[in-house]
């Protein structure tokens, strides 16, 4: 994150919980991993009211990622983009059309049950998150928001080269006398390809960071 973002906007002292407070209703979201086989996914409950930077700090938290790339969501599938869509994500100065993400509210663009959004993480890999809206519920005051339902598969490896990366790692993996085996096994830091299991996920790991703590930090890696 080389480039100085516009100045934060007052999003940054808003907690989950007050988010929550002000919420009309909330989303069931289910995300989907495009092109990973098995399917890797997750599905999470998150206030309509969030904006877009809340849902991206969410994602990194419910996937595994490490927020250590620059990000944008899309609100056209990127594969098959046609007509006019729209760019949202963090500001910054070569991207004058981008939508500001900590400004734009979920429901916004997601209003009833199917509508879609793409997120993408990490320009070079080309991570495509699919975001699905299932459903809309009232919220419940016991229950802190974002809140994880489920989900399946591990998360790739950060800078494996996207899914077709990811899929030749797996093939490595996956034959001993591969020339590029020990050297794969060494990268992921492993002694043996038992010790990767692309099918391991606890969604008792899965923790949520402060929206506020999250903002503050993405800002100092500009």
């Amino acid at each position: 994150m080389e480039d100085s973002p516009h100045r934060i906007s007052k999003i940054r002292g808003m907690r989950y919980s007050d988010i929550v407070m002000k919420s009309t209703n909330i989303l069931e979201l289910n995300i989907a991993l495009m092109g990973s086989h098995p399917l890797i996914w997750r599905a999470l409950l998150i206030p309509a009211d969030c904006n877009f930077f809340v849902l991206h700090a969410a994602l990194q938290d419910a996937f595994g990622w490490t927020d250590s790339h620059l990000h944008q969501f899309h609100t056209a599938d990127p594969y098959r983009q046609r007509g006019e869509y729209e760019r949202i994500g963090f500001p910054m100065p070569e991207a004058e059309d981008m939508t500001d993400e900590r400004k734009t509210k979920l429901s916004a663009f997601l209003r009833k049950p199917k509508d879609k959004i793409w997120y993408e993480y990490d320009f070079g890999d080309g991570w495509i998150h699919e975001v699905t809206m299932e459903k809309t519920m009232p919220p419940d005051p016991k229950m802190k928001y974002p809140h994880f339902v489920d989900g399946a598969n591990a998360c790739p490896p950060e800078d494996c080269g996207g899914i077709g990366g990811y899929g030749h790692l797996l093939e490595v993996l996956a034959h001993p006398n591969d020339e590029e085996h020990n050297d794969m096994l060494e990268w992921l830091g492993i002694e043996s390809p038992a010790d990767f299991d692309q099918k391991y996920f606890d969604k008792k790991h899965v923790r949520f960071r402060d929206s506020k703590k999250a903002l503050k930090q993405y800002e100092k890696g500009f």
